[in-house]
This record gives C-alpha cells, sequence and structure tokens, in this order.
C-alpha cells in the first residue's frame, strides 16, 4: 500500500502558538482559565483539563472569576470579552488569539469606520465570526454558501466590506465574491483565508486526487478540518473523517492501493504519527 502524507498536516502557526501559550502558563503555576476551548481538539483540551485548566464557557462563568490567569482562545473572542477582563484586577489577561484573526477584527474595525457595511463569508455560529461581528461599527451580513450568495440582497446600496472566516473553503471564497461583485456597489474585497489554510487545502485536493482512500483526521467541532473533508470528498468517494486511530477501520482499507492522509490545524503531530504507523504496519 502506497501512503501519501500531506506535508501541511497538523499544527499551523496560530494554533501551536495558543497550545504553547497554555502549557506556558501552566509552567508558572497558579489557576489558568481558557475562555472557550483553547482549539477545536478534544484530545488537547481533555490533556489541558487533566492539568488542572477550566474551560470558560460564557460571559455568566467569567464575571464569576476574580482570580488567576485567563487565556484567550485561538479563534478570539467579542469585544465585550475584553471590556470584562479589563475590569478585573486580579485577573491576567494572556491574548492567544491568532494573529490572523487578530488582523481581520483591525480591518473590519477600520473598514466600518469608513461607513462600509461588512460582509463576513463564513459560519455566523463560529466563535472566530462571532468575535469578528463585535468589531464592526456598522451593518454586519454573514455568508457561507453560493446559495446564501445568490439570495443576498442589497437593500441600502452602501459601499461593503468582504472579509472571510481564516479557515474558509477558497474556492467558495472566490465563488461567492464573484457573485456578490455582481449584486453590490463598491465592493472592497480583502482574503483573510490564511495562507495555512490554503496550503492545506490545495495540498489535500492533490492528494485525494491521487489516492484511492483518503483519511482526514480533526476534532468533530474543527472548522478548517470539516472544510478538508467537503474538499477531499470531491476528488475521492472514499473519503473518512477521524479524530484518532481509534476511529480508522483499518480492515476497510485492506484493498485499497493508495492511502491519502492529511489533517487540520488544531490536530497534535502525534495522532497523525499514530495514523500513519496504524496503516503502514497493518499487514493484510
Amino acid at each position: 500500500m502506497k501512503i501519501i502524507k500531506a506535508e501541511s498536516a497538523g499544527f499551523c502557526f496560530g494554533v501551536k502558538r495558543a497550545v504553547d501559550t497554555v502549557y506556558e502558563e501552566i509552567e508558572k503555576g497558579g489557576r489558568i482559565y481558557t475562555y472557550g476551548e483553547i482549539i477545536h481538539n478534544d484530545e488537547v483540551v481533555r490533556d489541558l483539563e487533566e492539568k488542572g485548566v477550566k474551560v470558560i464557557r460564557n460571559e455568566e462563568e467569567l464575571r464569576a472569576i476574580n482570580e488567576g490567569t485567563v487565556i484567550i482562545r485561538s479563534h478570539g473572542v467579542p469585544r465585550e470579552i475584553y471590556e470584562i477582563l479589563e475590569k478585573k484586577e486580579n485577573v491576567k489577561t494572556v491574548d492567544a488569539t491568532c494573529p490572523f484573526v487578530l488582523k481581520i477584527h483591525k480591518t473590519v474595525s477600520e473598514e466600518s469606520e469608513k461607513g462600509r457595511e461588512i460582509i463576513i463569508i463564513g459560519d455566523k455560529d463560529h466563535p472566530e465570526v462571532v468575535g469578528i461581528i463585535s468589531f464592526s461599527g456598522s451593518a454586519v451580513s454573514c455568508i457561507r454558501s453560493e446559495a446564501e450568495a445568490d439570495s443576498y440582497v442589497d437593500s441600502t446600496g452602501r459601499s461593503k466590506c468582504i472579509v472571510a472566516q481564516t479557515t474558509f473553503n477558497l474556492r467558495k471564497f472566490n465563488n461567492i465574491v464573484e457573485i456578490l461583485n455582481k449584486k453590490c456597489y463598491d465592493v472592497h474585497t480583502v482574503n483573510t483565508i490564511c495562507n495555512a489554510t490554503e496550503q492545506r487545502q490545495t495540498e489535500a485536493l492533490e492528494i485525494a486526487s491521487l489516492a484511492d482512500a483518503m483519511i482526514v483526521i480533526g476534532g468533530r467541532h474543527s472548522s478548517n478540518t470539516r472544510k478538508l473533508y467537503e474538499i477531499c470528498s470531491e476528488r475521492c468517494a472514499d473519503t473518512r473523517f477521524i479524530q484518532t486511530v481509534d476511529d480508522l477501520d483499518i480492515d476497510s482499507l485492506k484493498d485499497v492501493n493508495c492511502v491519502g492522509i492529511t489533517a487540520g490545524a488544531s490536530t497534535p503531530n502525534y495522532i497523525i504519527e499514530e495514523v500513519q504507523k496504524h496503516v503502514r504496519g497493518t499487514d493484510f
């Protein structure tokens, strides 16, 4: 069996930075919290919880905290969360928001101040997008599909600024932008899909085109992993979405000649290696 593993699989810069930040704070001691799960990976979150890190789920829980360190997750948080933290004198705040996400916050804030309406191409319920919305001082629309773009109505005729969730499907982003350009007046588009996402998606597409079966590894709640699964499924009918090696039905690969492996940006390397070794070491 031939195995092709994506070179870009695993932690991206922003995720590695966020996870490393939490472990560094653990070494310093004291009570540690993250606002939301630091990344969308159950294995990583479970390990941090075993080391005493508590996950804050909402504003109410945050308001009840009066000491310790609160780490802001890689996806970022709404402006209101920063404001709550700023008022807590005995709480240390460590911002582990991905720099690419912070750049979108800045873009949305500046463009809305110019009077532009904001269009975010992404999932309105995703933590990253929820945070981005809060930095706009003008109206915001969220669009996640070509169908939603087709049904979008520009009711104001004002100029628009289009940004994207950092992990959005690049091909879909370009298609949606093309549709919106025909509907809206004076559109300023900023492609905020991060470079790591573009590279990961491009490589996954190439491998899926060659593989008889494709394995996509990542957390069930990981947006970028779901996008990889969608992309690979377009080229490889036998595409599997797993979280760990335990989810892999290895016997179903016995007649496969070429297996492709990729993983989301929040998948630890040890999980990828376990899957690769399991597939490579299987004697049918």
